[in-house]
């Protein structure tokens, strides 16, 4: 018996065009050079396009350039880069980044044993005084009626007081004690409010 001849079509079918890439990557590493002036940059820029390239083959328009269509890929996405740099804020020295940090909330509560120990240590009037005009905010004049004491008095303890938990908590003229609790910030704020 003699056999049909073969009738089906040659084969036309086209290639994947990711079996291809592997062929355009020296001339992308030179163009990425050329663009970044830097050889590690310019593998990190090819190594880029090509995963791009890869996960957005199907937009490949088969039959047309595919090293003009890596090129274009490459280019963009450096330059997509360099505008994003432009816009960051260069921070060598970490001053931004300082600018954001924040203390741990076990600061604020080893400041406020310490803050403590050092109030138990005033002597009654002064920490009587403090208490009234600093942590339960009453005025000067409500604070001498009720105690009984002229307010110059008053202010007197209270400065004193202030001034001696500066001491004990050994902050410096002007420095703040960093506490987490409002009425401690009251008792050590000159002003007796709460900021």
């Amino acid at each position: 018996m003699s056999q049909p001849p073969n009738t089906a079509a040659p084969n036309t079918a086209v290639a994947d065009p990711r079996d291809q890439l592997v062929e355009h990557l020296s001339a992308l590493r030179a163009f990425a050079i050329s663009l970044t002036r830097d050889g590690s940059s310019a593998d990190d820029l090819v190594q880029d396009t090509i995963v791009k390239a890869w996960s957005n083959i199907d937009k490949f328009q088969v039959g047309t350039n595919l090293r003009a269509w890596l090129f274009t890929i490459l280019r963009n996405t450096f330059y997509s880069a360099h505008r994003k740099v432009r816009r960051e804020v260069s921070d060598t020295d970490g001053i931004h980044a300082a600018k954001l940090a924040t203390r741990p909330d076990h600061d604020g509560r080893l400041a406020l044993q310490d803050f403590r120990k050092a109030f138990e240590q005033l002597p009654d009037e002064q920490r009587e005084a403090l208490i009234l005009v600093g942590a339960s905010g009453f005025s000067y004049e409500d604070a001498a009626a009720m105690t009984g004491v002229a307010i110059g008095t008053v202010k007197s303890r209270a400065n004193r007081g202030r001034k001696r938990l500066a001491e004990l908590l050994k902050l410096e003229d002007g420095e703040e004690a960093v506490m987490s609790d409002a009425a401690c910030m009251a008792v050590m704020s000159a002003s007796g409010a709460v900021s």
